[in-house]
């Protein structure tokens, strides 16, 4: 982007956010829509920064999320334990061992539980429940089990009992907190071509329910499809609708490592070695793509592109950000988190993260700020705390180009255990270097980590 550009969008920013204090004083907006329109207002997007590290794990953080009010945070290690942290101190509440074999993956707050309900998900395929007892103890228990990872959980919203898991196996089963045993609700399988032809499992990465109608939820796994399922047709044994850029149908070597709905159920989806898109409901290919017309595809619209970031080497998820959805955020290769207008895919901005890897971004459900984790021991925590918008980086070409040359790279090797394992190998024996070339950025997420935060390359990559 240009200077003048820059210049003229901060000053456009700047003098938007003063007319909007302007209306709220003279009584023209209510409290309401004068924080909606504060918070979605791309001037307060630009301020962002580091406002905050919460240290107490052992090992990478792989997952956080906020309750319902925001002030509490939850997230899991491969320290396998679980922290909930008070976000307004930033200090540990509550810390108890998963009870899991392997790195925790996922962890989700149960909402009307008052945080005494996290259910878990790992490495070790387990999917567990910790309960806080009256003594301030938790006692934890197995609801069910994966033959493989279990990186997500996708809780029904407002609703005390009911989540959804999926596994690598391809399993995609339903709880109920209610009930001692799960639901095996189907094996989520590739799509052939041929109907002689005996499909292999998809291996689930994420899940997501739409928030507007919880009867829908969508699941992306090993190959290029977001599938959308209804649980009221289940028995048909297909997904109702299926998603994916024309570009990519019957591409090899690409998977969806996130999934995520919108206020609006439109529908983000973030690829390995690819970008991330957005798809309307329009835009479908129906239950069955690989037996969709070439008319029908070419007369679909294209879906909004997201690009910029690098997504070869972990599970990353990507998600909104703004009280209306606004914009899109995910974490980075590179180590930067980054963010985008959703409505035409511009980058906002761009932050150091992470001396790695970026691997989750999750938004505050009430106010602009946002957590994020990576291959380092801390949760960092950000908010938009500072007087001047931040600009993007002069070298944003620069970086952008060489995150689609990484993706180039990895194409066809990290989309496997193996090809995962060989590539962080060769990027271990550059991390020192990295780091070195790194050195001078200045955002303050590059400070020295406290001695408690350990060494990022000690850590497990999943």
């Amino acid at each position: 982007m240009k200077t003048s550009t820059l210049h003229n969008n901060n000053k456009s920013c700047s003098q938007h956010q003063i007319l909007e204090v302007f209306s709220r004083e003279l009584g023209l907006n209510t409290p309401r829509i004068f924080h909606h329109r504060f918070s979605a207002s791309e001037g307060v997007v630009s301020r962002i920064g580091l406002a905050g590290k919460l240290i107490g794990h052992q090992g990478c953080v792989n997952t956080v999320e906020f309750n319902r009010s925001g002030d509490r945070l939850v997230s899991g290690s491969d320290d396998r334990r679980v922290v909930l942290w008070n976000v307004a101190s930033r200090c540990l509440v509550l810390s108890y061992d998963s009870g899991h074999a392997d790195n925790v993956l996922q962890a989700r707050i149960i909402p009307f539980s008052d945080e005494r309900s996290i259910v878990t998900s790992a490495a070790d395929g387990q999917v567990r429940l910790g309960q806080v007892v009256d003594n301030g103890k938790v006692q934890t228990k197995r609801l069910g089990k994966h033959n493989g990872r279990v990186h997500k959980l996708a809780v029904e919203p407002g609703s005390p009992y009911i989540f959804y898991s999926c596994g690598e196996d391809g399993l995609v089963q339903q709880f109920d907190l209610r009930s001692d045993s799960s639901t095996k609700l189907f094996c989520c399988s590739t799509f052939t071509g041929n109907i002689h032809r005996h499909s292999s499992p998809n291996r689930l990465n994420s899940i997501t329910i739409d928030p507007r109608d919880p009867n829908y939820f969508s699941l992306g796994g090993s190959d290029e499809y977001a599938r959308v399922y209804d649980i009221r047709k289940l028995h048909l044994g297909a997904p109702v609708e299926t998603f994916c850029p024309k570009h990519l149908i019957k591409t090899r070597d690409i998977h969806i490592t996130g999934i995520s709905y919108s206020n609006t159920s439109e529908l983000l989806v973030s690829y390995t070695n690819e970008h991330i898109y957005l798809f309307q409901k329009n835009m479908g290919l129906g239950p069955y793509p690989v037996a969709a017309s070439l008319e029908h595809v070419d007369s679909l619209d294209e879906p909004q592109m997201y690009s910029g970031r690098s997504n070869s080497l972990t599970v990353k998820g990507v998600s909104f950000f703004g009280p209306g959805c606004e914009y899109v955020m995910s974490g980075s290769d590179c180590g930067r988190i980054f963010i985008w207008k959703k409505k035409d895919g511009r980058v906002i901005r761009v932050m150091e993260g992470d001396k790695r890897i970026v691997n989750q971004v999750e938004p505050h459900p009430n106010i602009p700020v946002l957590a994020s984790t990576g291959l380092e021991k801390n949760i960092k925590l950000w908010a938009p705390l500072s007087d001047n918008i931040h600009p993007l980086p002069r070298d944003l070409h620069k970086i952008m180009e060489s995150n689609r040359r990484a993706g180039e790279n990895h194409s066809g090797v990290a989309h496997t255990r193996d090809g995962v394992t060989h590539v962080l190998r060769l990027q271990r024996r550059q991390g020192r270097a990295y780091v070195e070339r790194s050195h001078d950025r200045d955002d303050a997420a590059r400070d020295e980590e406290d001695e408690s935060d350990g060494n990022p390359s000690e850590c497990n990559i999943v």
